[in-house]
């Protein structure tokens, strides 16, 4: 049991699980807004042994330094590797700090969205057809850059609508060989793809000038990610074609002097933050206390 723990911004916690925190803790305490800076992180962790973040602050070395009780971080948000996550990991760990973080609970409000979007554009709902007539997603030909439970996801319900699917990943896989996907090298997944679905983590830039002279005109891309897939410079000249990006964030996008722009499709909404993720959230960060809890006594 922890003597004391602190969530040091909103976690998205349901009801019956922020309860559940004070059976692991003997005091409890938690913000209700995003703090300002590793001073003022360090202040809120003070002599905490426990700490939970969620995804929109950062838990740094300089931060810690300040805390010397912490024993334990909880992220409420995915932690797919230590080069994308908000917290200093690496120097968490050489202080024998534990983290732990969650994965795959707002995948299926994200595959939702692109879905949805994309069956928008086709068919002209709201907007003109992307073709000047209504069109279906069958024979479409789709690419996934990432393919990781998200963009598995997105990969299979575009099968589901009989799209043409490919994929870039960092190696091929059997399970999506099975599917009848095609492993491509990047560049040319992006010339024969009319529509792209980016499913890559945080910080992590694939796309670069040369990807995007291969993409070429009249394409359609999705960002399902938290940061942008893209140059920022490259990623600008070729919205200027007869193009379409399509985030459901502005940190997706990559600014907010975007959401205005007029290839831009922004919802300026986490598609993955709903009623059932959240439960699937609260679920998976109890899970780890609790494993930590039982093995550290």
């Amino acid at each position: 049991m922890f003597r004391k723990l602190v969530a040091i911004e909103p976690v998205s916690l349901i009801p019956s699980a922020e309860k559940a925190l004070h059976t692991f803790a003997k005091e409890v305490v938690m913000y209700d807004d995003i703090p300002e800076g590793d001073d003022e992180v360090a202040r809120r962790i003070g002599d905490a042994d426990a700490v939970l973040v969620s995804y929109t602050s950062r838990i740094n070395k300089e931060a810690l330094e300040h805390c010397p009780n912490v024993k334990y971080i909880g992220m409420c948000c995915s932690l797919y590797n230590p080069e994308s996550a908000n917290v200093d990991i690496r120097y968490a760990n050489s202080r024998g700090i534990t983290v732990t973080g969650i994965r795959d609970y707002g995948d299926e409000g994200v595959v939702e969205y692109v879905t949805s979007e994309l069956v928008r554009c086709l068919h002209g709902f709201g907007q003109e057809p992307w073709d000047g007539m209504a069109r279906e997603i069958t024979g479409l030909k789709v690419g996934v850059v990432g393919l990781g439970k998200s963009g598995g996801m997105i990969a299979d319900a575009m099968k589901f609508f009989r799209a043409e699917v490919a994929y870039f990943s960092r190696s091929e896989k059997n399970e999506a060989k099975a599917k009848g996907y095609r492993f491509l090298p990047l560049g040319e997944l992006l010339a024969q793809s009319e529509a792209v679905f980016c499913c890559l983590n945080r910080n992590t830039v694939l796309i670069h000038e040369a990807e995007f002279k291969q993409f070429g005109n009249k394409k359609i891309l999705f960002n399902t990610g938290l940061s942008p897939a893209w140059d920022e410079p490259a990623f600008l000249k070729w919205l200027e074609g007869d193009n379409l990006c399509f985030c459901d964030t502005v940190g997706a996008l990559g600014g907010e002097y975007l959401v205005g722009h007029r290839n831009v499709r922004c919802m300026n909404v986490s598609t993955g933050r709903t009623r059932q993720a959240f439960d699937r959230l609260s679920e998976k960060v109890l899970a780890n206390m609790t494993e930590y809890v039982k093995n550290n006594g």
